[in-house]
């Protein structure tokens, strides 16, 4: 494993188009400790006139976007070596500061809606610049039944930092001092597991090092089990802790309200997949098959069912596949792509210290960054053209919207990402002539329902279990988290798959458990993504202007309503069925190709 001191600088991500150095780090950080102090200015003065309230309004969106460029900052240059003390130190600061921040603005929000209705109006009438804070100021009265007294908001404010603490230990967990053991790769050489190569090993055609990487994994986290559900437990904690501070009737409905997702949302997604399982089902029955194998075990749900087309990618093949799949998406799209790749957006191989698997990220006025761990497998080549459509969705946002509302909801970050996928497995579906390739790529669009369908919608199952156990104040121990998540492998992928004991630890090395409710969304992101692909290659007409509107949308609308300008009602559930119909179509596919 490289240190980051050895990787080529092209392979990093250039983060002084962020800030110059950590230097103008330092300085714009103490610039803003005493900004914030100025926040005291407004207090007691915001329901005054309108010119208060949109001086007050401007000099927080201000404010807020310089603590954006410190936290991300910091936090990226941890990411890059989570085992570098200077980087864990800025990144902890800036998470005090926006601590500070939360706790200088908390009597804004009461001030607001203490302000009457009839004045509130008349304010937000006025010619000061003020109705630019318009669906911002809507946003805040649709919470008015969840919002405080002033001094009860100052107070959940203060707590914020006291309480994040159980994210942050996973993360130097996961990241910086778990290790995991070597095993021996099918050409005789010592592999040392990382989170970085494991899904490759399990791609793996040689057996052996599939179930030896699958059982060394798990093994270590095993041994932690008890720490890790201690971890976990605090989060759900405090997840509900705040939901019922805020009058929430559960901890899901505090997170959906906060993305402006109706929760009936999240119920038709699990009701539509569990109607579904036998696909699921039917396909594991397909892929014993393929492998020939009289037992399917967990550590064989990742290789390919079609042998011997494997290809290994450099990162320049990549990104060439990635730019003519997503040709589709038109020109000014793919200029966006190639500064992107030219750029040094993107940092992108494994090193020692970095933070496990990818994302898109970055902060108002730079354009958006992915940190990637690039191993050169087809899936690295997808995860390639996911990020890219998280950047291109940011840049798209930024680029039309004001600071304000740029920042689109969580519940529609996935959709461009995975449209990104689906366009890419299609064209190269079309491209090919040769069979066995083509089963290979059918295989692997089989395995992205299964892996963003089906396995997201089970953690999304498995975290509102979770959540709601708690909520009945029963105990989150490592046995019955674990046997919670064993059962939900056991129903979702059905008899024909062996329920390896190792499978009831996963649930311990999935990061985006530390964000309540969040994976439901990959599930739904998919098959509005998957909708909307269909419809763009189909050259419907008004379709790629109508996803167009939706890339440059922010958060200028609920996420469902933006949804419907790209041509997606996720009210219904109707996306997610079709979208299964899709899986159990390209089922048809795999079977009719044969041997």
């Amino acid at each position: 494993m490289v240190k980051r001191r050895e990787v080529l600088e092209k392979d990093c991500w250039k983060l002084e188009d962020m800030l110059e150095n950590d230097q103008a780090w330092e300085e714009l950080y103490q610039k803003e400790k005493e900004e914030i102090c100025r926040y005291a200015q407004f207090k007691g003065h915001m329901g005054e006139s309108a010119d208060q309230l949109y001086a007050a309004l401007k000099f927080d969106d201000e404010c807020s976007q310089r603590l954006e460029v410190l936290y991300v900052y910091a936090r990226m240059r941890m990411d890059q070596d989570t085992g570098e003390a200077r980087y864990q130190e800025m990144f902890a600061r800036a998470q005090s500061l926006s601590s500070a921040a939360a706790e200088q603005t908390s009597y804004m929000a009461p001030e607001i809606l203490a302000i009457p209705e009839e004045r509130l109006q008349e304010f937000m009438r006025s010619d000061n610049g003020i109705r630019h804070f318009s669906r911002a100021i809507e946003q805040l009265l649709a919470k008015k039944p969840h919002t405080l007294n002033r001094e009860m908001e100052e107070l959940l404010a203060q707590s914020q930092e006291a309480t994040q603490g159980a994210a942050q230990i996973f993360t130097m967990f996961n990241n910086a001092d778990i290790s995991f053991p070597t095993i021996t790769g099918s050409d005789g050489e010592s592999i040392a597991i990382t989170h970085g190569n494991y899904i490759s090993l399990l791609e793996s055609e040689d057996r052996r090092v599939r179930k030896d990487a699958f059982t060394g994994l798990y093994g270590v986290y095993k041994q932690f089990s008890n720490t890790l559900a201690a971890t976990y437990a605090a989060e759900v904690k405090q997840a509900i802790y705040y939901a019922k501070a805020r009058h929430y009737t559960s901890s899901r409905a505090h997170s959906l309200a906060e993305n402006e997702v109706p929760e009936i949302v999240y119920d038709q997604l699990l009701e539509s997949v569990r109607e579904n399982l036998f696909l699921l089902h039917r396909y594991v029955q397909v892929r014993k098959k393929a492998l020939g194998l009289e037992e399917l075990h967990m550590y064989d749900l990742y290789t390919p069912m079609v042998a011997g087309v494997r290809k290994k990618y450099s990162f320049e093949e990549a990104k060439a596949i990635v730019l003519e799949g997503l040709k589709p998406l038109g020109e000014e799209y793919q200029e966006r792509l190639k500064e992107g790749f030219s750029q040094r957006w993107i940092d992108v191989y494994e090193n020692e210290g970095k933070r496990s698997g990818a994302y898109s990220w970055g902060a108002y006025g730079t354009h958006p960054y992915v940190l990637l761990n690039y191993q050169g497998t087809l899936d690295h080549v997808f995860t390639l053209a996911h990020e890219m459509g998280h950047a291109m969705h940011t840049y798209y946002s930024d680029k039309y919207q004001p600071y304000t509302y740029a920042g689109y909801k969580i519940f529609v970050a996935e959709v461009a990402s995975t449209c990104n996928e689906a366009l890419l497995i299609r064209h190269l579906m079309e491209k090919t002539s040769d069979v066995q390739e083509k089963k290979y790529l059918v295989n692997h669009f089989l395995e992205s329902f299964r892996g963003t369908l089906f396995r997201q919608t089970m953690f999304a199952e498995f975290e509102y279990q979770v959540h709601q156990k708690a909520e009945r104040g029963e105990a989150l121990t490592a046995n019955a988290l674990c046997a919670m998540y064993r059962k939900l492998n056991e129903e979702y992928f059905g008899s024909a798959l062996v329920a390896d004991e190792e499978i009831s630890y996963e649930w311990e090395r999935i990061p985006h458990f530390y964000t309540p409710f969040y994976v439901y969304q990959y599930a739904t992101g998919f098959s509005a993504a998957i909708a909307i692909s269909g419809r763009i290659l189909n050259g419907e007409e008004g379709a790629l202007e109508g996803y167009r509107q939706f890339l440059r949308g922010g958060c200028t609308m609920p996420p469902v309503e933006l949804l419907k300008l790209a041509g997606v009602d996720m009210s219904t559930a109707q996306p997610v069925k079709a979208a299964l119909e899709v899986f159990g179509r390209l089922l048809d596919e795999f079977e009719a190709m044969g041997k």
